[in-house]
């Protein structure tokens, strides 16, 4: 059969013009869809400069799904979530980026950070920990860091925080050595509540060597010095503490007292509290001066009075030298007086954070409140 090659020129133009108008056609989808995604993303950002936090999800949204291979896009959408406390939606946007074969290493990156940020705010500490621990070895690492830091601290993991901490300090960023210290201090107080005194001493011999200026590794050392009875070892530290830390002296005031008595230092250990007392009035630091004045087992109680002439604003040396007093006029007076005294009083013998202002009557190394390290002023709210 012979082959008619009109029919092979008719066919070429026809396959040309088809082949043309296919890819016009192709060309005007592709230029609607470049269009329409552009205007959403832009629609979107204007919702969100003009903080219309709903509509310009919703832009983003309709963006994404003419787009969804624009990673951009998607972390916007996640973040966004994210600030509206959405937290299971952003925790989805940022895990489908994770599960895409085709992101690249920085972008990876990016998104299992995003996802960390997800867990912490959503407060889910445990997963939280687990996406921030992939982030090691990327330029996220030390900010990853922290995080586990405040984790750790948060839930009183102080061997993590403490290992933490040491790669901190190991990138020379910062100084976290008095950070240490106080890991190792909590730790050794675990150990002591264990009755494991050995370990306990060891943790705080670190801790002192690592931050030899703080004051709270000597004041922990003398503290189970004095439970164990070495009374003269708790006086020694004490004693030397007072000459590298004398501002702290309020907080172990009680405890040099003790450790002096004990270890028969009482006149060394007056001069000390009296000089200090004189440099800087303290009620803590004058009531264990007084309990080393003390004769056949009374105070002398014209000591507040003292401390009312130094101090005239003192509500707990008042209530402290009237609960010792008799009103012979009237007894009758006297409870009802002495409690209201009281009363006002109390709040003034609290501890306050100068980060955040959390009141305490116990001293806090760590505030409860904003979880700062020495915060806390060694001085009582009526001395600030």
């Amino acid at each position: 059969m012979d082959f008619d090659l009109s029919w092979l020129l008719l066919g070429l133009p026809l396959a040309f013009v088809l082949g043309w108008l296919a890819s016009r056609l192709d060309l005007r989808q592709l230029r609607f869809e470049n269009r329409q995604a552009p205007k959403a993303y832009f629609r979107g950002l204007n919702f969100l400069l003009n903080e219309q936090q709903d509509q310009a999800i919703d832009a983003f949204i309709e963006a994404v799904q003419n787009d969804p291979d624009t990673q951009e896009l998607h972390f916007a959408l996640g973040n966004l979530f994210r600030r509206r406390g959405e937290y299971q939606r952003a925790v989805r946007v940022h895990e489908h980026l994770l599960s895409r074969a085709d992101l690249n290493r920085a972008d990876r990156d990016r998104a299992q950070h995003a996802l960390a940020q997800d867990f912490l705010s959503a407060g889910l500490l445990d997963r939280a920990e687990t996406a921030l621990q992939k982030l090691e070895g990327t330029r996220y690492e030390n900010e990853a860091r922290l995080a586990l830091l405040a984790i750790y601290e948060r839930s009183r993991e102080w061997a993590q925080a403490e290992a933490v901490a040491t790669k901190l300090d190991a990138s020379d960023q910062a100084s976290y050595a008095a950070r240490r210290a106080h890991h190792l201090c909590e730790q050794a107080a675990e150990h002591s509540a264990r009755g494991d005194a050995d370990a306990a001493l060891r943790l705080l011999q670190q801790a002192a060597q690592l931050a030899p200026d703080a004051p709270r590794p000597p004041i922990d050392t003398a503290a189970l010095q004095l439970r164990q009875g070495r009374a003269m070892e708790a006086w020694t530290t004490l004693s030397g503490l007072s000459r590298t830390a004398p501002l702290a002296l309020p907080l172990y005031a009680a405890a040099l007292q003790q450790a002096a008595q004990a270890a028969g230092e009482q006149a060394a250990a007056a001069d000390l509290l009296r000089a200090r007392y004189e440099a800087e009035p303290s009620i803590d630091v004058l009531e264990a001066l007084m309990a080393l004045e003390a004769t056949g087992g009374d105070a002398p109680r014209d000591r507040y009075l003292e401390h009312l002439a130094r101090q005239p604003g003192s509500l707990l040396a008042a209530s402290r030298w009237l609960a010792g007093e008799t009103l012979r006029d009237d007894a009758r007076t006297h409870p009802p007086v002495q409690r209201a005294l009281d009363q006002v009083a109390r709040p003034q013998m609290r501890y306050r954070c100068a980060a955040c202002g959390f009141e305490a009557h116990q001293y806090f190394w760590h505030c409860p409140g904003c979880q700062a390290w020495d915060s806390y002023p060694p001085r009582r709210v009526e001395e600030l």
